[in-house]
């Protein structure tokens, strides 16, 4: 396989440009906050620059001066930014208000069969009784997995798991293995039965980066890892020729949409140099998606389980997101800690000879 080419010094300056411009938008405790601020840690880990560090510490310090707000599963994926903060400052206070969030999911938020989580938004006021969103990989399962690693709290890490083996269960389909968007557990279908792309990129890069966390001898293992494998398979044979993916990945008459692509192509990363192929159309598709002022475009708004692909084709695409600034930060940190580690590996090879 050839390597990816890429100029590190661009990837660097595009990751500084999305995360001013993301630092510029509004956010309340909630996922777009927390998908976009993800992102950002993830920048901060790759690059070790200290203000990223700090927008993060100072944007948390104000939101928690009055406590933490109503949780709920979806405003669960800000405890991603409280681990960082945790790890990079050893403040206490991180950790404890992370530990409320790990709680709430464990022991308060509801749940259906098997305890699946039922997705929820808005404060709890949305309400999808019994309904089981992809979107809860990301948001839930993969905080869960993380802080139940940090801490070494089994019940949080199980419980984690339980969130992806349920979604698997429920959502990766047996034919195409790509992820339906939601199910309803009352109705017993996926409701319109889209394959969407970011749906499948919450459940493929979690997954991806759930493989780092879960020992190769636990049985969730190779639940999850063939989960992934079976579902890039496909994934890789519907990318377009512009290295993004269409927002209904087997509809090549749906728009192309940013977001979904950038996750995809994160998890890709996570397979080494297998799909450097379809990996080097998604860096060059991508950046060009990326403006000058670090705005990420055609990034679908936020989408609800749809009636029908109509529905999806119709999401508008216009506007500026913090998912989308977060997603993207995610596929280009981990590019460029990719492309370090091949380094390394290559430096200690030389030294060896």
């Amino acid at each position: 396989m050839p390597y990816l080419r890429f100029d590190e010094k661009v990837v660097k300056e595009k990751i500084d440009t999305v995360v001013e411009r993301t630092m510029k938008m509004d956010y309340g405790w909630d996922w777009p906050g927390g998908v976009a601020f993800f992102g950002i840690a993830e920048a901060y880990e790759a690059t070790g620059e200290e203000k990223y560090l700090h927008y993060l510490r100072d944007w948390v310090d104000e939101e928690l001066e009055d406590g933490l707000p109503p949780l709920t599963v979806n405003a669960s994926s800000i405890g991603h930014t409280l681990l960082t903060l945790y790890k990079s400052t050893e403040e206490q206070k991180y950790l404890d208000y992370a530990v409320q969030m790990a709680d709430f999911l464990l022991n308060d938020a509801e749940r259906f069969g098997d305890g699946v989580l039922q997705h929820t938004v808005n404060g709890g006021k949305t309400v999808f009784p019994q309904q089981a969103w992809v979107d809860t990989m990301f948001m839930a399962g993969y905080f869960l997995l993380r802080i139940g690693h940090l801490l070494d709290r089994k019940d949080y890490f199980e419980f984690g798991l339980k969130q992806y083996h349920g979604h698997e269960e429920f959502l990766q389909d047996e034919e195409t293995n790509l992820y339906y968007h939601g199910w309803d557990n009352i109705a017993g279908n996926h409701m319109s039965g889209v394959f969407w792309a970011r749906g499948n990129s919450w459940a493929a890069y979690t997954m991806a980066r759930a493989l780092e966390l879960v020992k190769v001898q636990h049985p969730s293992f190779m639940i999850i890892a063939d989960s992934l494998r079976d579902q890039l398979s496909t994934l890789v044979r519907l990318q377009s020729q512009t290295g993004l993916w269409h927002t209904i990945v087997t509809d090549p008459d749906s728009y192309l949409e940013t977001s979904g692509s950038a996750g995809i192509a994160a998890a890709l990363l996570s397979k080494g140099k297998l799909y450097n192929k379809y990996l080097q159309r998604s860096i060059d598709g991508i950046l060009n998606e990326i403006k000058e002022d670090g705005s990420v475009m055609n990034v679908s708004a936020g989408t609800a389980v749809m009636d029908d692909e109509d529905g999806y084709r119709g999401v508008p695409r216009k506007r500026v997101q913090g998912w989308g600034q977060g997603l993207v930060l995610a596929f280009l940190s981990l590019l460029l800690k990719r492309n370090q580690n091949v380094q390394h590996e290559e430096k200690l090879s030389a030294e060896s000879v």
